[in-house]
């Protein structure tokens, strides 16, 4: 498989497109008003415990307290051992026992501000280097899962223990880019870790609450660290300025990558050369069409995400089943692009078109599963609904596509719909009714938007007739080019 990586950097963005194959199916966003927090690491100061959530709520300076939950508060040294396949079956104490209102703490961000929420923070500390994960809280030594061979997964954590050394009281998780790697990658990884987190706690102690203690990479460099592997052929950047700076950055810590680095100063912008632009345009539509003539329908809402499966005017050559299930698989693959391309997380359900034969359903659920092996956000899958929709969940640590380059319509406030102007329209005659009822007026005056105007002196004629009488005021209308279809004003005369 062939992968690149183009990074298009503007001062006021920067953004870095996943393309496999010349199809575009990961894209990030970096705006310099707003940048990502996940990974920064705060000095906060506790506003709030919360006992019936198990949780409190922290100042780390933001616009709205972020909020941090008793499961991801470190509980001390001996307290806590987390396994391999992390989780330790250990009851969590109560948050009334780990933290008081006022305590400073030293807490990193897990989860970006989404919506009306605030970031979501842990105590579990975590710096991540190019194969290698420090967690100065922890002891243990964990392999990334995607590392599949045990021979290598033994292999790595042995190279990991042999250059900890036993006085270390440091843990590690060996990324899914180390596999093949040796022990002079592993020494250099370490090193470099243990540097940083040495500024950390020195800067930690120096900061008031409130205040950053370490942030992230940027962007361009954040991509390079996490998203290059063996796939990578090729990482094209059209910024000289930015160029420098990844190639200072590689030759650091990732000498082997140097020859794939290159920069692009062609006239036609890197995103129009290879179509990335027109693909951000199509995923933000709620429509995909499949290449059979099928499509998807995606619908994003704040509580969960829906993806209705369509045959469409794909009819097939041989039977409804067969047709059905070709569809199915096919859908499987873009929906698996599609969650990653517009970054869908929390709870999506699936609706496949219905499938008789069980064969057919194990097919299209393991051929989903193999779609989203590629995804670095972890996902989970469930079965086959009683009602034929496949449930699965996808962590959501950063705003989808659409909540970074939209907003929501100031017209219909993000419902999707507008109100008819026949219902406008009745909605002025009973606020007419309403207000005559009230309050003494010689006559009345509704100001309304072109299309309601237009159907009360037309079609509502007559009704605006009886209305005048039973009232016995005039009514007069006035049109309002800036009033959207659902606006509208009753002045009293």
């Amino acid at each position: 498989m062939s992968e690149e990586i183009l990074i298009n950097v503007t001062p006021q963005e920067t953004r870095v497109a996943v393309v496999e194959n010349g199809v575009l199916q990961e894209i990030f966003i970096e705006r310099a008003r707003r940048r990502g927090l996940v990974g920064n690491i705060y000095k906060g100061r506790v506003q709030r415990v919360l006992p019936g959530m198990q949780a409190a709520f922290v100042d780390i300076g933001l616009e709205r307290a972020a909020f941090l939950h008793a499961s991801d508060i470190h509980l001390g040294e001996g307290v806590e051992q987390e396994s391999d396949e992390g989780g330790n079956g250990r009851q969590t104490p109560a948050i009334t026992e780990l933290l008081r209102e006022g305590q400073d703490i030293l807490v990193q961000v897990i989860k970006d501000p989404l919506g009306s929420k605030g970031a979501r923070l842990t105590t579990h500390i975590t710096i991540p280097a190019r194969f290698l994960v420090l967690m100065p809280f922890a002891r243990n030594v964990g392999v990334s899962q995607k590392i599949e061979d045990p021979d290598e997964r033994a292999r790595l954590r042995e190279l990991v223990l042999a250059a900890r050394g036993e006085d270390d009281p440091t843990g590690y998780i060996v990324r899914t880019a180390a596999e093949g790697i040796d022990a002079t990658a592993v020494q250099a990884d370490m090193a470099y870790l243990k540097r940083v987190w040495a500024e950390i706690t020195q800067r930690a102690a120096l900061t008031a609450p409130g205040h950053i203690v370490h942030e992230d990479l940027p962007l361009a460099m954040r991509a390079i660290r996490d998203l290059v592997d063996a796939d990578v052929e090729k990482i094209r950047i059209d910024s000289r300025e930015t160029y420098e700076k990844v190639l200072k950055f590689v030759h650091k810590f990732i000498p082997e990558l140097r020859g794939g680095i290159e920069y692009y100063p062609g006239p036609r912008p890197i995103f129009d050369l290879y179509g990335v632009e027109d693909e951000i345009q199509r995923a933000l539509e709620p429509r995909v069409p499949l290449k059979s003539g099928g499509h998807l329908v995606i619908d994003q809402t704040e509580a969960m995400t829906t993806i209705d499966v369509n045959t469409g005017a794909f009819v097939g050559h041989r039977n409804l089943e067969e047709t059905i299930f070709k569809t199915n698989l096919e859908a499987t693959q873009a929906i698996a692009r599609q969650l990653r391309l517009r970054n869908l997380g929390g709870i999506i359900i699936i609706d496949f078109i219905d499938m008789e034969d069980e064969d057919h359903k194990r097919q299209v659920l393991r051929a989903l599963e193999q779609a989203l092996a590629r995804d670095h956000a972890k996902t989970h899958i469930s079965q086959v609904s009683p009602l034929g929709l496949v449930e699965m969940t996808r962590k959501r640590t950063r705003e989808s596509l659409e909540h970074v380059l939209c907003e929501p319509c100031p017209t219909c406030c993000g419902r999707g719909t507008v109100k008819t102007p026949e219902t406008v329209c009745y909605e002025i005659f009973r606020e007419i009714l309403r207000e005559v009822r009230q309050f003494e007026v010689d006559r009345l005056l509704v100001l309304a938007s072109q299309e309601v105007v237009d159907l009360i002196l037309d079609e509502e004629s007559a009704s605006l007739a009886e209305l005048e009488d039973f009232i016995g005021k005039p009514i007069q209308f006035q049109v309002e080019t800036q009033y959207t279809q659902e606006q509208y004003d009753v002045v009293l005369v």
